[in-house]
């Protein structure tokens, strides 16, 4: 069977990484993969509940990263880990780095704690395909790194926006902190995409990062 993988894609509100996300599927789909798609929060019917209660409830941040790490959960038994075991591309428009981000830098919260809830979540009970320090993370995340003004104006009128999205350039550039500190935590599974060039050329970012690996 051919071996399941998992990709993440990473960044701020605005930083455009759904646009690339059904091209890299595609990628993978013309060469005869099967491929998941899915979201954090999210991805499923209960994390999708719990999406809503934390883009939309004020709440404190350790309830914001309790919320996301059982949303986490459940998407990961209910959705990622079945996908993986059938061999199947799992790509997530997030995942736990979002967390670190966000609560982590954006919130100021404890990242220890963060670590400690992290290896609660994400110990992968079947094992077959356990990564570093037997948790279950993406083989790869592609983190779309642009400035905060930068994601502000793309996302100016797109939709009302939601509670994180309504925040301040400062948070973000906060959040986007946390994901520098992510990435040099596991500079092998990071790849930052330099998300403030034009969409072709974070296009070919995209794919030279998956080729560099023999995934395509």
């Amino acid at each position: 069977m051919t071996t399941g993988l998992f990709i993440s894609f990473e960044g701020i509100d605005g930083a455009g990484k759904s646009s690339h996300i059904e091209g890299l599927a595609q990628a993978f789909r013309d060469q005869g993969r099967v491929v998941t798609l899915t979201r954090e929060p999210g991805g499923t019917p209960l994390a999708e509940k719990l999406r809503a209660l934390m883009l939309h409830d004020a709440m404190d941040p350790l309830t914001e990263a309790l919320i996301a790490f059982a949303a986490r959960r459940d998407h990961l038994v209910q959705v990622i880990e079945p996908a993986l075991a059938r061999g199947e591309v799992v790509i997530s428009d997030r995942f736990t780095d979002a967390t670190f981000a966000y609560q982590g830098g954006g919130r100021g919260f404890d990242w220890e704690t963060l670590q400690i809830l992290e290896k609660i979540v994400l110990t992968w009970q079947n094992g077959s395909q356990a990564h570093a320090y037997g948790l279950l993370q993406p083989d790869l995340i592609l983190w779309f790194d642009v400035p905060a003004a930068t994601a502000a104006v793309r996302l100016s009128g797109v939709r009302a926006p939601d509670k994180f999205e309504a925040q301040s350039a400062e948070f973000f550039e906060q959040v986007n902190g946390g994901y520098a500190r992510r990435a040099a935590e596991n500079p092998y599974r990071f790849v930052r995409i330099d998300a403030a060039q034009p969409v072709e050329n974070v296009r070919q970012q995209v794919i030279t990062a998956i080729r560099s690996r023999g995934w395509l």
